[in-house]
């Protein structure tokens, strides 16, 4: 079995796919199986969110694209779409952010509030990349962004 523990971005001379879900491109060790049924041993150095378009580097020099794989969700269109975008960002729920809708994943709650809002709620399934978190962290849960937030991590000139 292969072992990948870097990810190259926007690689172009992949070997082989691997297609994974929303949830399942947020891993550090983990074994996946690419298109072509090899198992891939993901081991990096820390927890890493994964793109579509990235490449997972094997110790051998291969690369592994990174495929974002059809998965179910909601899609999201109607009248006052911003309106509708804020809501679903207030509640920190991951959103694929394009001209004439929005996708997230299935959740009858989050369906039954939007369809309240006025939005017109279809399941699809399809692949998702939702927008990155702010600051450029790349997800929009979870808060471990590489820096400290206590009072004894900040430092302040007077």
């Amino acid at each position: 079995m292969q072992t990948a523990q870097s990810v190259v971005s926007s690689a172009a001379a992949v070997t082989d796919h691997v297609s994974l879900d929303y949830g399942a491109r947020f891993l550090r060790r983990r074994v996946v199986t690419t298109q072509t049924g090899a198992q891939v041993l993901v081991d990096l150095p820390k927890t890493t969110s994964l793109t579509h378009g990235d490449a997972l580097q094997t110790a051998a020099g291969d690369l592994i694209g990174v495929l974002a794989a059809p998965e179910p969700l909601l899609e999201v269109t109607g009248a006052g779409l911003h309106r509708i975008a804020w809501h679903i960002g207030n509640r920190h729920t991951p959103c694929q952010i394009e001209e004439t809708r929005l996708l997230i994943q299935r959740d009858h709650v989050m369906a039954d509030m939007l369809a309240k809002l006025g939005a017109h709620v279809h399941e699809v399934t399809e692949p998702f990349t939702p927008e990155g978190g702010a600051y450029g962290h790349g997800r929009t849960h979870g808060h471990d962004h590489s820096h400290q937030h206590g009072p004894e991590d900040h430092t302040h000139e007077h």
